[in-house]
């Protein structure tokens, strides 16, 4: 991966609605490092994961890829497989960048400019959203799961990791203080917790980790469960 810029938008700018653009791409590797709790563990596992549940001759999936961060923990894991995998996101910027950090991939790689919803799976024998369903319409969850349920082979896995929310209002307020400690503690100032907090409310829409369960099941999949979770950072497994 490129080294990536310091976060510092929210101490910058005034606040606005937050997009994928070219300046949130410049310091994107800093913002989820510094912003996503357990995040560089996520992309460790990622590798675990698709070391061992890889089909060969089959296609792996990174659905929102954003910089390539999960394409390139799978590739390395699944070499000599003759797997390839497919990298989407809608973020023209991310994508160009994204295509420079995987040219030295051992494992082919297409990528893909458009919104995941409407890409075509097949043959897949894992699917990664590494923090990307968040950002879609909700009215558009379920058909994607179904679609990907659909597009997968027998035997495959789907990554899922989100930001959630909890019924429990005390839970809910004790886990959103946590985070924000969290990322005070990464050295984000009070103002810039605040801006970026306002900047992504009404784009990154977090649902129960019983919702998501329940969406996993209704797709098809016949097991799901919860493997990683700090504070209201999950990520789930979902068997095909």
């Amino acid at each position: 991966m490129n080294t990536q810029a310091k976060d510092n938008l929210f101490a910058q700018k005034d606040v606005k609605s937050f997009v994928f653009d070219a300046d949130v791409t410049r310091v994107f590797e800093d913002m989820i490092k510094r912003s996503v709790p357990g995040y560089g563990l996520t992309l460790q596992m990622i590798s675990l994961i698709a070391a061992q549940y890889a089909q060969a001759h089959s296609k792996l999936y990174d659905l929102g890829c954003s910089l390539g961060a999960s394409t390139l923990a799978m590739s390395h894991a699944v070499q000599g497989r003759d797997c390839s995998i497919v990298g989407v996101d809608n973020s023209e910027a991310m994508l160009k960048a994204c295509a420079i950090n995987v040219q030295a991939s051992p494992t082919p790689v297409h990528l893909l400019l458009g919104n995941i919803e409407e890409v075509d799976i097949a043959d897949a024998s894992v699917v990664v959203l590494n923090f990307t369903l968040q950002f879609i319409a909700k009215e558009k969850r379920d058909a994607l799961m179904q679609k990907i349920y659909a597009g997968m082979r027998p035997g495959g896995v789907l990554v899922l990791s989100e930001k959630v929310a909890f019924d429990d209002d005390f839970e809910q307020e004790a886990q959103i203080q946590l985070h924000e400690s969290f990322k005070k503690a990464q050295g984000y100032s009070e103002m810039e917790v605040s801006r970026k907090r306002q900047s992504i409310e009404n784009v990154l829409i977090p649902e129960t980790m019983e919702t998501h369960h329940a969406r996993l099941e209704k797709a098809g999949f016949a097991h799901s469960q919860t493997w990683f979770q700090c504070f209201n950072f999950v990520s789930m497994l979902a068997y095909k």
